[in-house]
């Protein structure tokens, strides 16, 4: 292979110290477009491959097509700079994916998308890699990101290195957010990761063509993210619940009610949290988090409620509880008003005589959330000031964003995308966002028809 002089970006040089140093095992670079993500991906491969004779790499992305129209497009030009020749230097066999080095290193050319037959990634599985670099990685599933580095490990005690894995995307509300980004901002991400934000305005080798371009964008929110790095915006069309607004949802004064509401999603096996909020209205005066002894047990938690809502002035039929799984034995135990998810939507009044008003929603769970990002949307839902800390706060916020319309190129009825869904990109159960979803169903039932509720 040639000398090579590799002129880098500022941001660049801060990755390639982390990309040779014996402590970082996994690094996230970009939070931007045009700074240089893909560039310095098959940089480190290419100069990797020189370095370690006989080395194994992995290039990956959520499909190959994609990967191959891209990213490898951009490592050819890396090489053309560079003055290393294809079938002089390497060999690129398309067929099979891979590129071979005359010194016998070799890049894999790898696709990371989570295929129904193959959900966790068994096709990983014999793979032995000296390290990888993951093009627009928020693409991937983070179950892919794990397997993948379980596979960094070939001839690691030989040459002297660490698994590396190098990722880089634009920002994005997925795991790279909550397992990156969020910690960075809160400076507590582990000692063994590191997130480089790098914006176009790092790149002083880009085109001011491109520049302008993404200063032209009519979208708000693609210029914030794309132009400006900024992580708290999303573009996904299927986004119901926008960002200024669950942050307004924190100072806004709702109109207070002489109706009080108690409302607690269930925890599953004590796993999840249990979080129980008390409304005045459509305000949130109060957030509990039960602790595990009281959550694990259904005879603890319906007698903790009881007396909450005792202690709260709360009649039993405005205490609403998820009622799916073990939610029912509480629903049973406290004589409460269960919420069913998958229950038929709630026509209005109005609709039994004219069918023009009635609503199209795939059940109930979608109706509330739907309802839900409306009021927040007009400023009409409140959380109490100094009630949750800044933590507390960022995961209501983050589950909502979560919340996000399915199909919606298709001409069916309104639903929200599953909750197996929400806890694998979020790495969690959605347990606040269900809870405040769940008080819209004392906005949607109609007021003079309550639950069959019996007197304890």
């Amino acid at each position: 292979m040639t000398e090579i002089n590799w002129e880098q970006t500022r941001k660049q040089t801060e990755a390639w110290e982390y990309l040779n140093d014996k402590i970082t095992e996994e690094i996230l670079f970009g939070g931007g477009a045009g700074g240089g993500k893909s560039r310095l991906g098959c940089s480190w491969l290419i100069l990797m491959c020189g370095m370690y004779k006989g080395s194994r790499w992995l290039m990956g992305r959520a499909k190959l097509k994609r990967l191959k129209e891209t990213t490898l497009v951009t490592f050819f030009d890396v090489c053309k700079d560079w003055g290393i020749k294809k079938d002089k230097d390497f060999k690129y066999n398309a067929i099979d994916g891979t590129i071979l080095w005359n010194n016998g290193s070799m890049i894999i050319l790898k696709d990371l998308f989570a295929y129904p037959s193959d959900p966790n990634f068994d096709d990983l599985g014999s793979l032995e890699i000296t390290g990888a670099f993951i093009d627009e990685a928020n693409q991937v599933k983070y179950k892919a990101i794990e397997v993948v580095k379980s596979r960094c490990r070939y001839k690691l005690d030989e040459f002297g290195l660490i698994p590396k894995i190098l990722m880089t995307c634009n920002p994005s509300k997925g795991w790279p957010y909550t397992e990156f980004y969020k910690p960075f901002k809160k400076k507590t991400l582990e000692i063994y990761r590191k997130f480089i934000q790098a914006l176009v305005s790092d790149n002083k080798f880009i085109s001011k063509t491109y520049v302008e371009n993404l200063r032209k964008l009519k979208s708000k929110a693609i210029k914030e993210r794309l132009l400006k790095g900024n992580w708290e915006y999303d573009d996904d069309p299927g986004a119901m619940f926008n960002y200024d607004a669950l942050v307004d949802m924190f100072s806004n004064k709702a109109l207070q009610k002489d109706e009080k509401y108690v409302t607690a999603d269930v925890s599953r096996k004590g796993d999840d949290k249990m979080p129980v909020f008390y409304w005045e209205g459509l305000q949130v005066k109060e957030i509990v988090i039960l602790p595990p002894e009281i959550r694990r047990d259904i005879k603890k938690s319906s007698e903790w409620l009881v007396r909450y809502c005792e202690k709260k002035g709360v009649r039993r039929s405005h205490l609403i509880v998820d009622e799916d799984g073990v939610g029912g034995g509480v629903v049973d135990n406290t004589k409460c008003t269960g919420f069913i998810n998958g229950s038929k939507a709630i026509q209005p009044k109005e609709a039994e005589d004219d069918e023009t008003k009635k609503v199209s929603y795939a059940n109930l769970k979608s109706q509330c959330y739907d309802m839900l990002s409306n009021k927040i949307e007009n400023g009409q839902i409140g959380i109490d000031e100094g009630i949750v800390d800044n933590d507390i706060k960022d995961i209501i916020i983050e589950e909502l964003e979560h919340i996000k319309q399915a199909d919606i190129d298709k001409d069916t009825s309104f639903r929200v995308i599953g909750k197996e869904k929400i806890k694998e990109d979020l790495g969690r159960s959605p347990d606040f966002a269900d809870s405040m979803m769940m008080r819209m169903y004392g906005e949607i039932k109609p007021k003079e028809i309550e639950p069959n509720i019996r007197e304890i």
